[in-house]
């Protein structure tokens, strides 16, 4: 029996099987099982190093409305005031920041107290669980 040229190269040219399928399946799989977590955790890290520089630039920004003004805002008139002249002071120099306190990395605003429980005022993000307290990511980002 003769074969053609055509014959032999469709007999050479055949497909993956399923085995050699399945062990690519299981590396890509194991190769994401390692990588995933360590990209997840930088991410964190990431967001944790944001909401920190974002705190010490809202502290700052309430220093120099101190120098200012003579005191730190009350609560009640919050970060807003930083922004925003507030109606009873006379010797607000501002704005100290060029727009509104921005929110968290995880899209809540930042607790402002005055005064403090801990330092002259209180300023803090309740980390990724949104919850006082917390370990890891969930922890709290303080200005103490």
């Amino acid at each position: 029996m003769m074969y053609s040229v055509k014959q032999q190269k469709a007999n050479n040219m055949r497909g993956f099987t399923l085995l050699e399928l399945l062990v690519v399946m299981v590396i890509i799989g194991l190769l994401a099982a390692y990588v995933g977590p360590k990209y997840f955790s930088q991410v964190g890290k990431s967001e944790i190093k944001m909401a920190q520089a974002q705190i010490d630039a809202l502290e700052k920004a309430l220093h120099q409305y101190r120098l200012d003004v003579g005191s730190y805002p009350a609560t009640e008139l919050g970060l807003v005031s930083l922004v925003n002249r507030p109606s009873n002071e006379p010797r607000w120099q501002g704005p100290y920041l060029s727009k509104l306190p921005p929110a968290d990395p995880w899209g809540r605003p930042y607790v402002y107290k005055y005064p403090g429980e801990r330092a002259e005022f209180d300023l803090l993000s309740y980390g990724r669980d949104g919850q006082p307290g917390g370990d890891g990511e969930a922890a709290d980002i303080t200005n103490w």
